[in-house]
């Protein structure tokens, strides 16, 4: 594999907890908010342990069926077509199931025994059972803050899985973040940083997401191509966090001080 290993500043201790889940093929569980470097973070180890990963964004109409596989109609005959997580258990891949809370019921239940020391995969309608490839790996991810109630994983289910806390990092390690990704002058950088935590403390507006490193990253991107930082910032942070005018103004005003 002579590709560019994709950039990624590790925060705590996460790649020797991966690396060691990965040797022993525990299920890994990655929780945090959004835009915090959860889905960079797998391709990252994909890439250091040298195997294939398929990303499944999960949303409300997720099923087993889109994952697992379905007979599809070609030319005159039907034929069995493998789902991604079919593929990934016969191929040695990790699948990573982004947002799985997301998903609906009967994917929670069509990866518990892949979870398990079983390590295989009912697939209902070939009436067979795939055992899953040595090297395979199933990690998930979901953000706790934004899953409430019906959407929140049961604890049958977690403790299924080891898990790994993401947060926004530290500001001189985002600054690092934001200047790597982009190519911007760490000055800048680390105003937007200053931008975003102060954000994430106003708790009072009581956004259902906060500013992201990924916001940042888009911002920076904007800023480096040329567009008025001012405006960069509104559209790439303050714009996407809410819709209400009210704070839309409080935000763009702070930003507005703040860069």
């Amino acid at each position: 594999m002579n590709e560019k290993a994709p950039y990624y500043e590790a925060v705590h201790k996460e790649v020797e907890v991966f690396e060691h889940a990965y040797k022993n093929k525990l299920p890994l569980l990655l929780k945090g908010p959004t835009g915090t470097g959860k889905s960079r973070f797998v391709s990252y180890m994909a890439h250091r342990t040298k195997t294939e990963v398929i990303t499944i964004s999960c949303h409300e109409e997720t099923s087993s069926t889109d994952l697992i596989g379905r007979y599809i109609i070609k030319g005159a005959e039907t034929v069995w077509l493998d789902g991604p997580l079919t593929a990934a258990v016969k191929r040695g891949a990790i699948i990573y199931l982004d947002e799985i809370a997301e998903a609906r019921p009967d994917v929670i239940v069509a990866i518990h025994s892949l979870t398990d020391h079983r390590r295989e995969l009912f697939v209902d309608k070939l009436g067979i059972t795939v055992r899953a490839h040595k090297d395979f790996m199933l990690v998930a991810s979901f953000n706790p803050g934004y899953q409430k109630g019906f959407k929140e994983l049961k604890p049958s289910t977690r403790q299924r899985f080891v898990a790994l806390s993401f947060d926004y990092p530290a500001p001189d390690t985002e600054t690092a973040i934001v200047s790597n990704e982009t190519g911007i002058d760490k000055a800048i950088a680390k105003k937007l940083v200053n931008i975003a935590t102060k954000i994430r403390n106003l708790t009072e507006l009581g956004l259902t997401e906060t500013a992201s490193t990924r916001l940042l990253v888009d911002a920076a991107t904007l800023i480096k191509s040329g567009l008025p930082k001012r405006l960069s910032v509104e559209v790439a942070v303050v714009e996407p966090l809410s819709d209400d005018p009210e704070i839309v103004q409080a935000l763009t005003d702070l930003c507005h001080l703040m860069i």
